[in-house]
């Protein structure tokens, strides 16, 4: 199976869940958890547990932190060889805070190191970037870096938003992208326009005006695929020929932050398989609800099988993973 290139950050997460209603200003009972992330990192690993062959590149600094992930990624499947390795930098820390139900309440991030993924660093690296069948970056590398992947990149370009400050990075590179994951505020930011609160749920054709709004733009400026999350109302989905809403599963959620991050690598699983807008919608919604269903930021549970059974795709067998057939729910 021809490879994905995955650009971007690789951190330790450091989680902590509250056991009760959060109290601000005040020390909380709760678990904290130390894992591998990275919106980059875990968009990578996921496609790597899903079966595609992926090649990561991402800085690494000099530390214990860079250890465990690189062990991480190397255990998962992931080719860092195309790594930069900084050793004057510490490795970079997303520190999060999340209310009893695994919503995301507060962060802080020290994303500093990702100043060393420069066009330069990008420029040796452009071959394996346009061998690749799909590029993917995050927007924590620097806006320069994004703007030459936006100049070079020969091949199909999904970008991660990851929030509305960094998404001031990609706002004149629309025409440059091919897919694109905002959520709701990193939408209204990148159009201008905000979103109404309508429904529009009910996974038919008929989805509120704004919503419309929004994708007129992202398309017209030149976005192939727009999906945009919209929480608890499902996903908005948009290319040339078709808009709709596809509803959310019901599910018990564990841990909701990888949720993004699975549905990100369910949708480029299915547009390397040549997917249409609503299976790959289908395969992203399954993935986000296998990573929701785990304590983990990326589900140990994540295959193509179970993606598949929850999708609704089937497939030939577990060697070459050809897509012979789509059931309809």
């Amino acid at each position: 199976m021809p490879y994905a290139a995955v650009i971007g950050g690789a951190n330790i997460d450091i989680a902590g869940i509250a056991l009760a209603a959060l109290i601000p200003g005040d020390s909380n009972p709760g678990i904290v958890r130390f894992s591998p992330g990275g919106v980059a990192r875990n968009i990578a690993e996921n496609l790597a547990r899903l079966g595609v062959p992926v090649r990561f590149i991402t800085a690494f600094g000099d530390d214990p932190y860079a250890g465990l992930i690189k062990t991480g990624c190397l255990q998962a499947g992931i080719d860092i060889s195309a790594a930069k390795i900084c050793t004057d930098y510490t490795t970079s820390v997303y520190l999060s805070l999340h209310d009893p139900g695994g919503e995301m309440q507060l962060a802080v991030s020290d994303m500093r190191l990702y100043d060393m993924l420069t066009p330069e660093y990008l420029a040796t690296q452009l071959a394996l970037i346009n061998y690749a069948a799909v590029c993917i970056a995050d927007t924590n590398i620097p806006q320069e870096s994004l703007a030459f992947l936006a100049e070079h990149c020969t091949v199909p370009l999904f970008i991660d938003p990851v929030s509305v400050t960094k998404a001031a990075k990609i706002r004149d590179l629309l025409p440059f992208i091919h897919t694109i994951k905002p959520n709701r505020i990193e939408a209204e930011f990148l159009t201008g326009i905000s979103l109404s609160d309508e429904s529009g749920s009910d996974g038919d054709e008929s989805v509120d005006e704004s919503l419309h709004r929004i994708a007129d733009v992202f398309l017209q400026r030149g976005v192939r695929q727009l999906f945009l999350s919209l929480g608890s109302r499902g996903i908005f989905c948009a290319d040339a020929s078709r808009r709709f809403v596809l509803p959310p599963e019901q599910l018990q959620p564990v841990n909701m932050t990888g949720a993004g991050d699975g549905l990100f690598a369910g949708l480029v699983w299915g547009f390397m398989y040549g997917l249409d807008l609503e299976h790959c919608a289908r395969a992203g919604r399954a993935a986000a609800g296998i990573s929701i269903e785990s304590p983990d930021t990326v589900s140990r549970a994540m295959s193509a099988e179970l993606l598949c059974r929850r999708a609704g795709i089937s497939l030939s067998g577990q060697t070459d993973r050809t897509i012979v057939s789509i059931s309809a729910e």
